[in-house]
């Protein structure tokens, strides 16, 4: 048994299977485990996906939202252990892999078109 396929053993043991079909323009909601002293809680993070990257056990969305008038941007990882849960709320139709213009664009601008034909 090669090395490589040593790794993949052991990355795909640790793949979740509960992850929806993401797609970039979506609105998601992720569900964040946070620690606070020897608690854990979830802490809900709502916003527009504007980026995915890699693959596999590395696979990242980039989620953008504006909070108090200022652009927040968090980058996930899909398959960490922090993650409780990820929802889509709804479809983006989007004619771009990354959405990075958002970033210049205030209020209604910001809008993204809602898409009918993939199903939530």
């Amino acid at each position: 048994m090669s090395a490589q396929e040593i790794i993949r053993s052991i990355e795909a043991e640790q793949l979740k299977s509960n992850v929806p079909d993401i797609y970039v323009g979506d609105t998601v909601k992720v569900g964040v485990k946070i620690k606070e002293g020897d608690k854990y809680r979830v802490q809900p993070y709502e916003g527009v996906v504007i980026a995915k990257r890699n693959g596999g056990i590395n696979e990242t969305i980039t989620v953008r939202k504006v909070f108090q008038g200022v652009g927040v941007e968090r980058v996930f990882l899909l398959h960490s252990p922090r993650i409780d849960s990820i929802k889509v709320l709804r479809r983006g139709k989007v004619r771009r892999a990354k959405l990075y213009y958002l970033r210049d664009r205030v209020g209604k601008a910001t809008r993204i078109k809602q898409r009918f034909d993939r199903p939530l």
